[in-house]
């Protein structure tokens, strides 16, 4: 038996990175999974390893910044499984560009699938979560929700969004006695798919992006999923991913807006 047996745990963005090893530990530790991405490809994959460790499993191709079809979802698994009791929300995207250069609907994007999506995510589950007697949220914000960078505001201002949502929720939880736990996690660099995957303004080198990005990611998704399972086992409100998380929030936490000055130095040198 584990903390996670027979909970019914929803991963939303499950067709690669976190949310599938995410996925795949917790149907080992004895969940059942109710998985969503836009990429079916990458969603079939993780179902087939999620069967493979035995896990019962549910998958369905969603766009959590469609929000009617997030509220449909949750009311259609809820009906499947009998009850929900965590719901991981996870899906985002990338996209790199100073803020002169990117478009609104650029920025519309980035806010819709990483922001608006948790938040769609968060309220469509809440009343089943509450149901259960025995909920948990966790959102994934990121280490761009402690501190920002040039040429990431919209995936900043998504992700800092994210964690104040998030860390308001877990007071109102508490406050107003509600049986729903919540954590809010900043990864560090995970080597996932995201930066690849996502977008740019026009005359950024997309390659070079990403090859810039794999340098930098040292974690695994698979050892991101082992410390955020463990910090919901912990009920911990806040969970960093990897070293450089953790320094990083010290340095911000220290040197206070000191810090723009060493991420802007760092931009520069590398041509961000």
């Amino acid at each position: 038996m584990t903390h996670f047996t027979d909970k019914v745990a929803v991963v939303t963005g499950a067709g690669s990175g976190i949310g599938r090893a995410l996925s795949v530990e917790l149907a080992r530790r004895g969940a059942k999974l109710a998985i969503c991405d836009v990429d079916t490809h990458g969603l079939a994959e993780t179902e087939a390893l999620i069967k493979a460790v035995g896990g019962e499993v549910r998958a369905d191709h969603l766009d959590v910044a469609q929000r009617e079809l997030v509220l449909a979802y949750a009311d259609d698994v809820a009906a499947h499984f009998g009850r929900v009791n965590m719901v991981f929300n996870n899906a985002g995207i990338a996209f790199t560009g100073s803020v002169e250069e990117m478009s609104f609907k650029d920025i519309d994007r980035v806010m819709d699938v990483d922001f608006w999506g948790v938040v769609s995510g968060t309220k469509a589950f809440l009343p089943h979560l509450v149901a259960s007697g025995d909920g948990h949220i966790i959102n994934i914000s990121s280490i761009f929700g402690l501190f920002s960078v040039p040429t990431q505001s919209a995936y900043n201002a998504a992700k800092f969004a994210v964690r104040g949502f998030t860390e308001a929720l877990r007071q109102e939880m508490i406050t107003d006695g509600r049986p729903v736990k919540v954590t809010c996690v900043h990864p560090g660099g995970i080597k996932t798919n995201i930066a690849r995957n996502g977008g740019e303004v026009e005359g950024r080198d997309h390659d070079e992006l990403a090859s810039s990005f794999d340098k930098m990611a040292r974690t695994s998704p698979e050892k991101a999923a082992e410390v955020i399972l463990k910090g919901v086992e912990k009920n911990k409100a806040r969970v960093l991913i990897g070293g450089d998380a953790w320094v990083l929030d010290k340095v911000v936490r220290i040197s206070g807006s000191g810090y723009q000055r060493l991420t802007t130095a760092f931009s520069k040198r590398n041509g961000l």
